[in-house]
C-alpha cells in the first residue's frame, strides 16, 4: 500500500465512489454468476448469446433474475474494507457504483451497512464507462469525488475525480491514472494473479495421477521403444492440461461451496487470489492445448480424452452430488487413463487390468470421501458440503471401500494364475508376493484414513508416501526378476 493523503483529511470528506468487481471484491461477479447458471443447467449455454445480442443490461438482468450471491461468503479486498470503514466514520459519503446487476450490488451493500447510496445496472441500462460517470455526476450533484476502482474501463471516471484510490490496478492503469488525477491511496494483494497462484490452482501436483498412463506399455513390456515412450509422454500432458482445465472449471463452478470449506476457502479461485476472468479464458486454453496434443496421437485416444472430458463435466455438474455414483465415476476416471495410456501406444488393455483398475480405485475413491467426511466430523445433515453423505455413513463406506480393496487384490491372483501371465513371464510364481504388498499398502491406506491422517487425494498420498514408493520399487523389481 503506498502512502498518500490520510483518510481525515479534508479531501476524504469529499463522496467516494466505489467499484465493486475487483476492487472491493476479488473477483467478477458476473463471471461468477455466469458459471453459477451453467452449473444450474448447462443448456443456458445457448440462450447466453441471445441474451448478450439484447444487449449487456439485458444479459446481466437475464442471469440475475436466475442467479443469487451470497453477498457474507465474496472474497473481500480487507484492508481496502478497513480503509472504507475509516473513511465512513471521518463522515465520508460511500457510494457502490459498480456494473454489476443492481441485485448483487445491493447485497453487497446490505451485507457491509457502509454505503449511502447504491449504482448499478438494471434491466435498462448497464452502469460501465460514461453512463457510470454520468451516474455519478448526478448522484453527488456535479460536486467534486473521489473515485476507487481498479481497471483501464474507470479511466474515463477518474478522469473526472478529485482524487483516485486504486485497488489491485491492472498492468498500465496506475501509470494512466497518474497523468490525469491524483493518486490518494493504493492497495495491493501480493501473489494475486501470480503464477504461483495459477499453478496452485492448476493443481499440478496432481499429474502425478496421469503416471497410470505409463501401466499398459509396462505390462505389454514394450517400454524400451522410444517411439512408444514418446507417445505416452504426449498423451501424459495431454491428459494433464486436460485435468487442469477440469479442475478450475470445477473451482468455478463450486466457489459458494468452497468458500464455506474449512480446507477449501484457501483455494486460489475460492479466495480471490485468482481472477475469475482470467480462470474462464484459462480453461478454454488448456483445454485447447490438450486436445491439440491428442490430435497427434491414435484417433482411439482422442476418443477416450473428450469421454474423459464429459465424464468430468457430468461429475462436476451433477453426479458429485448423488452418493455412490460419485465414487463410481471416479473409479472409472481413473480407468479412464489405464485405456488411455493403452489407445495412445495401441496396445490391449486386457480385461485383468480393467477389472484390477476398477476395484483399486473404487476404493481410493471411497477412502477420499471417508476421509473427507470424518475431517468435517460428525454433523449428520450432508457433513460435507454439496454431497449426500451424513457421519453415519461411515462404518458403510468404510466397508465398501475396503471389500473393493480386497476384491482388488483376488483379481491380481487370479490373474497371476492365468494363461496369459505363463506366457509373459518365466517364473510368474515371483509374482505372488505381489499379493501380500498390495494387502500392506490397501490396508495402511484405510488405516491412516480410520486415524483421520490421510488429508489429500489418495493416489496423490500413496505416490508421495515413502513406503509406498518402497514397495513401487520392491514390485517392479519383482516383475524384472519373474520375466
Amino acid at each position: 500500500m503506498n502512502p498518500g493523503k490520510s483518510s481525515t483529511d479534508s479531501a476524504s470528506v469529499l463522496p467516494l465512489c466505489v467499484d465493486l468487481d475487483g476492487t472491493l471484491v476479488r473477483t467478477d461477479l458476473l463471471v461468477e454468476a455466469t458459471f453459477a447458471l451453467l452449473k444450474k443447467n448447462i443448456f443456458t449455454a445457448f440462450l447466453l448469446p441471445l441474451w448478450l445480442l439484447r444487449g449487456k443490461s439485458h444479459f446481466k438482468d437475464q442471469i440475475a433474475r436466475r442467479v443469487d450471491i451470497d453477498a457474507r461468503l465474496l472474497p473481500y479486498q480487507t484492508e481496502f474494507l478497513q480503509f472504507l470503514r475509516q473513511r465512513q466514520e471521518a463522515g465520508g459519503r460511500l457510494i457502490l457504483t459498480t456494473a454489476s446487476h443492481v441485485n448483487y450490488a445491493n447485497a453487497v451493500s446490505q451485507y457491509l451497512d457502509i454505503f449511502d447510496t447504491v449504482l448499478a445496472s438494471d434491466s435498462k441500462r448497464n452502469l460501465a464507462g460514461k453512463v457510470k460517470l454520468e451516474a455519478i455526476l448526478d448522484a453527488c450533484d456535479d460536486e467534486k469525488f473521489d473515485y476507487a476502482a481498479n481497471g483501464k474501463v474507470d479511466l474515463k471516471v477518474w478522469r473526472h475525480a478529485n482524487a483516485a484510490v486504486l485497488v489491485n490496478p491492472e498492468r498500465g492503469v496506475e501509470a494512466a491514472v497518474k497523468r490525469i488525477s491524483p493518486i490518494e491511496q493504493v492497495f495491493r494483494d501480493r501473489d494475486r494473479n501470480s503464477m504461483l497462484s495459477f499453478m496452485k490452482a492448476m493443481r499440478l501436483h496432481h499429474w502425478v495421477k496421469n503416471l497410470i498412463i505409463l501401466v499398459p506399455l509396462m505390462l505389454a513390456h514394450r517400454v524400451d521403444e522410444t517411439a512408444l515412450l514418446m507417445r505416452v509422454g504426449i498423451a501424459f500432458l495431454s491428459f494433464g492440461f486436460c485435468a487442469s482445465s477440469v479442475y478450475l472449471l470445477n473451482d468455478m463452478f463450486d466457489l459458494s461451496f468452497d468458500r464455506e470449506h474449512p480446507q477449501k476457502q484457501w483455494r486460489p479461485l475460492a479466495s480471490g487470489m485468482i481472477s475469475t476472468t482470467r480462470a474462464a479464458l484459462m480453461i478454454l486454453a488448456l483445454l485447447l492445448i490438450s486436445l491439440l496434443l491428442a490430435l497427434t496421437l491414435p484417433l482411439q485416444f482422442f476418443g477416450v480424452l473428450v469421454l474423459y472430458y464429459v465424464m468430468t463435466l457430468a461429475y462436476s455438474l451433477r453426479l458429485k452430488h448423488h452418493a455412490i455414483i460419485d465414487v463410481i465415476v471416479l473409479a472409472s476416471l481413473y480407468t479412464l487413463r489405464v485405456i488411455a495410456g493403452a489407445a495412445a501406444v495401441q496396445v490391449e488393455a486386457s480385461f485383468w487390468l480393467l477389472s484390477f483398475s476398477m476395484f483399486f480405485f473404487l476404493s481410493l475413491a471411497l477412502v477420499k470421501r471417508y476421509s473427507e467426511l470424518l475431517g468435517i466430523g460428525g454433523v449428520e445433515t450432508n457433513a460435507v458440503a454439496g454431497r449426500s453423505y451424513r457421519a453415519s455413513d461411515l462404518p458403510l463406506l468404510a466397508q465398501f471401500g475396503i471389500t473393493s480393496a480386497f476384491m482388488s487384490v483376488l483379481v491380481l491372483a487370479l490373474y497371476i494364475n492365468s494363461e496369459a501371465v505363463r506366457l509373459l513371464y518365466s517364473r510368474p510364481q515371483v509374482i505372488w508376493l505381489l499379493c501380500p504388498l498390495l494387502l500392506y499398502v490397501i490396508s495402511r491406506v484405510w488405516l491412516l484414513a480410520h486415524h483421520n491422517k490421510l488429508h489429500e487425494d489418495p493416489v496423490v498420498f500413496a505416490i508421495r508416501d515413502r513406503p509406498f514408493q518402497l514397495l513401487t520399487i520392491l514390485g517392479a523389481v519383482l516383475l524384472l526378476v519373474a520375466k
